[in-house]
């Protein structure tokens, strides 16, 4: 093969892959499993928030009516308390105090100390406390505290001294918590049972609605169902859920997609059927003539013949197969990789060789000498340049030239080029139908190498155009592909 302005490759190995597909997606559940599972979900979750700040604001709202019950305690005993210069006294009858300490539930707690922290009445067990900054004379403090280990509420309170140095007089008045705790119980109670009755009926309540809410596309579903199993009509938009209505939409357009496929395939099938009419007719010509005759040069001539026809019979089998093939290649394209394409159009070229000089055709191949990358499935870019190059020297008279070029021009560019009889630019587009072949041509052909090309082409997002070459003379196929690469050539090279 002769090799035309060509530098010695400097090719490098790439060695990236595609990193990976997205796996599967998980399975879904049904769409109303979906939204039970989201309706039923926050309310579970907020079930024991709802439970732990209504035992917070139900401990607020029993805090406040003994709170005030103590705060009054705590006035009461004040005004008993008598102050003669040093001394201080409470005068506290017992009935009075009989009648503080008369509760059936909680035990009451009082005290009061003198000017010097000393203990005036009362009961010594109440905690002492330390006088808050910037408390008001007659303000009444209240917090919890605990005796003996178990939990009490202290309201307290501070007389100033009469004189500096002294301390002040504090009033104290406390009582366990037993009261308060059962009436939160009981208000936490009256919260919450209608709770244990209110939320089984939501669910309940929430399961037939989203029942209702459904029904409409269990109707299309049957509606589905019912057509016959070829009616690849549209689906009628009208009493669709308006939620549905884009699904319904796409669907529609997958099917018209789908039927134009359908038709493309009877039309084919059709076109095939009469390809391939015409060869098996002579074919069976040839066979009668040759079984009638006795003369050995005669049947060797019907012989030969029958050899070129079904050569002609099978190169066809073989280009409707590929075509078919080809076409039905649209949902491998994520099969695609990283390939150098002037490494698999050298290859290709290469194979070509013995037939090339067999029809005495000076076949070339010219590469740029640099990697040259694209993301294409390998076995079917061979099938395009095996297309060309077959079309390239089937066309070309003996002694012309055909040449297999690959540079880098803004695109990673492929192109053919022969010496042929060329095609007219008012056929240029009409090549790439099926089975059409350029009047006036004696060469043999199926009429679908140039299809396949531009099928091929258009899944790797290349194009695809039909040239004059500069001599004037020919045909000239330019295939442009995109780089894999964001980086322009121009850097490539520059490194």
């Amino acid at each position: 093969m002769a090799q035309r302005h060509e530098r010695a490759p400097s090719l490098k190995k790439n060695e990236s892959r595609i990193a990976g597909m997205f796996g599967p997606p998980g399975e879904l559940n049904s769409l109303f499993g979906e939204i039970l599972d989201w309706m039923l979900a926050p309310l579970l979750f907020l079930w024991p928030i709802s439970i732990a700040v209504t035992h917070h604001v139900a401990n607020q709202i029993a805090n406040q009516p003994y709170d005030q019950a103590l705060t009054e305690s705590v006035v009461a005993i004040v005004r008993l308390v008598k102050i003669d210069g040093n001394n201080v006294s409470l005068n506290f009858p017992a009935p009075a105090r009989a009648l503080l300490r008369a509760d059936e539930h909680d035990t009451l707690y009082y005290q009061v100390t003198g000017l010097h922290g000393e203990l005036v009445a009362g009961d010594r067990e109440v905690p002492w406390v330390e006088i808050p900054e910037h408390i008001g004379a007659d303000q009444i403090v209240l917090r919890d505290d605990s005796i003996n280990g178990e939990d009490i509420r202290v309201a307290s309170t501070f007389l100033p001294a009469p004189h500096p140095g002294q301390v002040p007089i504090l009033v104290q008045v406390g009582e366990t918590r037993k009261k308060r705790e059962n009436l939160a119980s009981r208000i936490i109670s009256g919260v919450l049972l209608p709770q244990f009755a209110i939320i089984p009926l939501a669910v309940i309540l929430v399961y037939l609605g989203l029942s209702r809410g459904i029904a409409p596309l269990n109707r299309l579903q049957a509606r589905i169902r019912r057509r016959r199993p070829g009616d690849l009509s549209a689906i009628p938009i009208r009493g669709v859920p308006e939620e549905m209505r884009p699904v319904i939409a796409a669907l529609n357009e997958m099917m018209a997609r789908l039927e134009e496929n359908l038709e493309a395939q009877q039309r084919f099938i059709a076109d095939a059927a009469h390809q391939l009419k015409t060869p098996l007719t002579g074919l069976k010509m040839q066979t009668e003539l040759a079984l009638q005759e006795t003369d050995p040069a005669q049947m060797r001539g019907f012989l030969e013949r029958i050899a070129i026809g079904t050569d002609r019979a099978t190169h066809l089998t073989r280009q409707l197969l590929l075509l078919a093939r080809t076409e039905a290649s649209h949902d491998k394209v994520h099969a695609a990789s990283p390939l150098d394409l002037e490494i698999v159009a050298r290859a290709v070229t290469e194979e070509w060789v013995d037939r090339a000089l067999r029809a005495r055709i000076d076949l070339g191949f010219e590469g740029s000498g640099w990697p040259l990358t694209i993301d294409g499935v390998a076995p079917m870019l061979r099938e395009m340049i095996n297309n060309l190059i077959d079309n390239a020297i089937k066309y070309s008279p003996a002694g012309g030239r055909v040449t297999v070029r690959t540079r880098p021009e803004g695109r990673v560019i492929l192109e053919v080029e022969d010496s042929g009889i060329g095609i007219p630019e008012s056929e240029r587009e009409r090549v790439f139908e099926r089975f059409y072949r350029v009047l006036g041509v004696d060469a043999d052909g199926s009429g679908l190498g140039l299809p396949i090309v531009r099928e091929i082409a258009d899944q790797h997002r290349a194009q695809v155009q039909i040239l004059t070459p500069e001599g004037g003379r020919g045909t000239l196929v330019r295939v442009d592909f995109p780089w894999r690469d964001e980086q322009p050539f121009s850097s490539v090279s520059a490194s």
